[in-house]
């Protein structure tokens, strides 16, 4: 072999200062990286799961809140209707 070949793979193999060794698993670390964020934002134990939780709890408190004004009031009926009937 030349020494102008192995001067030429030299500068093919070391790619803005960097091995192409240096290079691939630096990519590879950014992909995975990506990858671990991309699951924390949309797996099934994400924030997006995290933050419909929370609406789904705050309407769920709304919820309780209505059928116990609700149930409130058809208990008032009830004693009130049970009143009229004719005791025996």
């Amino acid at each position: 072999m030349s020494i102008k070949y192995l001067e030429d793979r030299e500068k093919v193999e070391t790619l803005a200062g960097l091995s192409l060794k240096t290079m691939l698993v630096t990519i590879i670390g950014i992909l995975l990286f990506g990858i671990y964020i991309g699951v924390l934002i949309y797996g099934e134990n994400s924030l997006t799961v995290l933050n419909q939780l929370k609406e789904k709890k705050e309407g769920l408190f709304l919820e309780e809140k209505a059928l116990k004004s609700e149930n409130q009031r058809l208990q008032k009926e009830f004693f009130e209707l049970k009143q009229l009937e004719p005791k025996e």
